[in-house]
C-alpha cells in the first residue's frame, strides 16, 4: 500500500472516530500520534518523538509543547495539539513563543484533522503568522499529498522542504487573492483591468460601473478555462477508447482466423443468464435455435446462427462494471453499462434492431 493509500484509510478511521473524541488527550492518542505514525516516525520512541517538551520563554519556565520531533537530540519540529473541535483560530501566539526559543525550523498546529505547517521565512527564528501549507485529511488534494510525505522520516531534509515553502506559502495567498477578486473585485483590481482600454478618468462611478462586469467577465474566463481543459480530457479519453478499440479489432480478426474452441474458459451463470435474457428478446423477430453464444477470453458473445461475422451483442460481465455493447448498424458496437443483468431489457429496442439486419 502506497502512501497515498494509506492516508485515504487513514481519512476513513478519522471520519468514524472523530465524533467520539471529546477531550485534546482523545485527539492526541487516537489521531495525532497515528498521523506521525503514518509518517513512519516511532512515536513510542522519546528520542524521536518527545511528548511535553520543555521550552522555556523569558521568565516562564517549564513552558511545554506537546510533542517535538527529534534529530540528534535537537527538535526539527514542534507540534502543539488541540481537540478535534478547535477551529485553530486562537493558538498560534502559543506556539510562536515555543518556535522562537527552541532550534527548530518547522511547527505544526492541529486538531487532528486540520493540520498547518509554519515556518520562518518573513524573519530568521521568528514563526510566520501565516502557515505555508495547511491540509485537511479529508479534504486531500494530489499536491498536498506530496508535500505531506516530504515530513515522511525518511524523506525529511529541512533544505529541501524549507526552498519549496516560499513558493507553497506564497501561491496559497496568491489564489486567496484570486478567489477574493472573483467574488468582490476591488477598486485597484477593477482599474488595473480597465487601465488599458478604458481611456478616460477613471472616478468611482466608473469603477462602480465596471465592477459587475469586472466580476461576470472574470467568473466566465474560469468557467471558459475548466471547460476547454474538461474538452481536452475526454478528447484524451476519446483517443485512448479508440486505440483500445483498434487494439479490440485486431483481437477480434485472430478470433475470426482462430476457430478452435479455447476449452480454458468457463461461461459464468451470469453470463448464461445474460444470454437467456437476450435470446428471450429476440425469440420475438429470431428463431431462438438461431441465437448462440460464444464465450471467448475478454467477453461472452452472443452470435446469429453461431457466425462471428454476425455478432448481435457482447457481455462484459468479467470486470468491475458489467457492460453491454450492441452491435450497431456499422458493426462497431454501442456499450451501454448496467448495474444489474436484468438491466439488459432496458435495451429491447436496441438488441431487436441488431438481430433484424442479419434477417432482412
Amino acid at each position: 500500500m502506497d502512501f497515498s493509500d494509506k492516508l485515504k484509510q487513514f481519512s476513513k478511521r478519522a471520519e468514524m472516530i472523530k465524533g467520539t473524541l471529546l477531550t485534546e488527550e482523545a485527539t492526541k492518542t487516537s489521531l495525532i500520534m497515528p498521523f506521525f505514525s503514518l509518517l513512519d516516525y516511532d512515536v513510542f520512541n522519546p528520542m524521536e518523538f518527545l511528548p511535553e517538551f520543555t521550552a522555556d520563554f523569558g521568565i516562564k519556565k517549564g513552558e511545554k509543547v506537546d510533542y517535538a520531533i527529534m534529530k540528534d537530540g535537537k527538535p526539527i519540529i514542534l507540534v502543539e495539539c488541540k481537540g478535534v473541535n478547535d477551529t485553530l483560530t486562537k493558538h498560534d501566539a502559543q506556539l510562536f513563543r515555543y518556535f522562537s526559543v527552541t532550534e527548530s525550523r518547522f511547527a505544526i498546529l492541529t486538531n487532528g484533522i486540520v493540520y498547518k505547517f509554519f515556518t520562518d521565512l518573513e524573519e530568521t527564528n521568528k514563526m510566520d503568522d501565516t502557515p505555508f501549507l495547511e491540509i485537511n485529511i479529508q479534504d486531500l488534494n494530489d499536491v498536498q499529498v506530496q508535500e505531506l510525505k516530504k515530513f515522511s522520516r525518511d524523506t525529511f531534509d529541512i533544505d529541501t522542504i524549507f526552498n519549496t515553502a516560499s513558493e507553497l506559502k506564497y501561491s496559497n495567498l496568491i489564489k486567496n487573492q484570486l478567489n477574493n477578486h472573483l467574488n468582490n473585485p476591488t477598486d485597484d483590481f477593477v482599474r488595473f483591468l480597465i487601465n488599458d482600454f478604458y481611456q478616460g478618468v477613471k472616478t468611482q462611478n466608473v469603477i462602480e460601473k465596471f465592477r459587475p462586469i469586472v466580476k461576470k467577465s472574470f467568473q466566465q474566463f474560469i468557467s471558459d478555462f475548466m471547460n476547454e481543459k474538461l474538452k481536452s480530457i475526454l478528447n484524451n479519453n476519446e483517443e485512448s477508447i479508440q486505440e483500445k478499440e483498434d487494439e479490440s479489432s485486431e483481437e477480434e480478426k485472430i478470433e475470426l482466423i482462430d476457430t478452435e474452441e479455447n476449452h480454458s474458459i468457463v461461461t459464468t451463470e451470469e453470463e448464461l443468464e445474460g444470454f437467456n435474457i437476450v435470446r428471450s428478446i429476440l425469440s420475438e423477430v429470431i428463431v431462438a435455435e438461431d441465437i448462440t453464444l460464444k464465450d471467448v477470453e475478454r467477453y461472452c458473445g452472443i452470435l446469429y446462427k453461431n457466425n462471428t461475422r454476425k455478432w448481435i451483442c457482447r457481455l462484459f460481465f468479467n470486470g468491475g462494471k458489467k457492460s453491454i455493447i450492441i452491435s450497431d448498424e456499422n458493426k462497431s458496437g454501442v456499450r451501454y453499462y448496467i448495474n444489474s443483468i436484468t438491466d439488459i431489457y432496458n435495451y429491447k429496442s436496441e438488441l431487436i434492431d441488431s438481430a433484424k439486419k442479419y434477417i432482412e
